[in-house]
């Protein structure tokens, strides 16, 4: 797949923000951001780049973990993921290589479905707001001199706490959001123009290596 067309990528949001609305999730999320391709108005949309701000679960039911251990052979439901979600949506149940609940991922089932294999989606789940992450992770990515660690900072809040925008949905479908390319945004951010568009290049060298559905878990 070559790419989505932009409504059908704004429809896709759309869907991720009705959701989260509506259901009860693996886990609480307070934001919804989209960023990259779609926030700059590319039609089709090389991948549809969404961030969620999820919080950390704590022990939400412990005797939950033994039963679902048994069940599915996954720890950490009832720690690491609701219990109650679990019992509602286990066909989205997900694990990390050590068999462990794994929030990033029962998020993605969810939310994207298992009908999206070769859809060029890429999902960024973190404790952390967008814009902290950000930071964060442009801090990382300079320490290690690994720049496909970083975050594209050209991102639009959808959804936060409860309350939607609907202004945000209108100026992606209308493509009216102006923003700069990523070298510059990262000089924005600190970077000498050099390592910004090295660092853009990066990025994007990663970006086109990807395929179908992906998903990247984050903890701050």
């Amino acid at each position: 797949m070559n790419g989505l067309p932009r409504e059908d990528a704004v429809d896709r949001l759309e869907h991720v923000v009705d959701t989260v609305e509506s259901a009860t999730m693996p886990v609480p999320v307070r934001e919804v951001w989209v960023y990259g391709d779609l926030a700059l108005g590319l039609d089709p949309v090389d991948r549809l780049d969404i961030y969620l701000t999820k919080d950390i679960l704590l022990r939400d039911d412990p005797e939950a973990e033994a039963r679902f251990e048994a069940d599915h052979g996954i720890s950490g439901v009832g720690k690491s993921v609701r219990a109650t979600w679990a019992e509602e949506y286990p066909d989205y149940l997900r694990a990390n290589r050590n068999g462990h609940a794994a929030p990033e991922q029962c998020l993605a089932a969810h939310l994207l479905g298992d009908d999206t294999g070769a859809e060029p989606i890429h999902l960024e789940v973190c404790n952390a707001s967008f814009e902290d992450n950000v930071t964060q992770r442009l801090r990382g990515a300079q320490l290690r001199e690994d720049y496909t660690q970083l975050l594209d900072p050209r991102g639009v809040c959808l959804w936060a706490d409860g309350v939607r925008s609907e202004e945000a949905f209108r100026k992606l479908r209308a493509s009216e959001l102006a923003l700069p390319t990523l070298s510059h945004a990262l000089e924005m951010l600190g970077m000498d123009e050099g390592e910004a568009g090295e660092a853009a290049a990066a990025v994007h060298a990663w970006r086109e290596e990807q395929e179908g559905v992906t998903v990247r878990g984050d903890v701050i």
